[in-house]
């Protein structure tokens, strides 16, 4: 699989929010809130001459959290980053399946220059993960007739949470920094 193609076949980040239907404020908002101080580990990094494949799509919450701290960390290291579609390369994203069979998004693929596979991220930090098992928990089993009610307002209490508490934003930075420096 030559990932220089899949690199090249994505959008600049500006393109795909500008583009985007749905969280695209919520995004946009987390992005000029969160604000990286300088930290030897992005001067390393840059010195790795990244660059990122993201698998997304804008109605993803999890996306609307993680894209954010992305770009910014891409900012700063000098990461260049491309944005495609999951819906869109199911080939690719078929090779990054979580638990190996769930088209779980986002996923950050990490590339160096000859576009071989530094590092994968996504599609949550393991301390958001917790967060949204606990959340998560007390629904009911899928064929219940509340199911959908509740479900939906779990997912409203997850996105929310995204966006104003910010532990879920370091987290996320914590997480993809660790990734990417081991």
């Amino acid at each position: 699989m030559d990932l220089n193609h899949w690199f090249n076949k994505g959008i600049l980040p500006k393109n795909y929010v500008n583009n985007m239907e749905k969280y695209q404020e919520n995004l946009l908002a987390i992005y000029e809130e969160f604000q990286l101080q300088e930290q030897p580990e992005l001067d390393q990094l840059q010195q790795k001459e990244l660059r990122a494949i993201v698998l997304t799509e804008d109605w993803c919450g999890d996306a609307m959290l993680n894209l954010p701290i992305l770009l910014r960390i891409a900012e700063k290291a000098m990461i260049d980053v491309r944005i495609l579609k999951r819906d869109d390369n199911l080939e690719l994203m078929d090779q990054y399946l979580t638990n190996g069979k769930s088209r779980s998004i986002p996923i950050f693929i990490f590339i160096d220059k000859h576009g071989n596979e530094v590092a994968k991220w996504g599609p949550r930090a393991p301390k958001v993960q917790q967060f949204v098992d606990t959340t998560m928990a007390s629904l009911p089993a899928k064929d219940t007739p509340e199911y959908d009610k509740l479900f939906h307002e779990k997912i409203h209490t997850l996105t929310t949470s995204y966006q104003k508490d910010k532990t879920h934003w370091d987290a996320v930075f914590n997480s993809i920094i660790t990734t990417l420096m081991s």
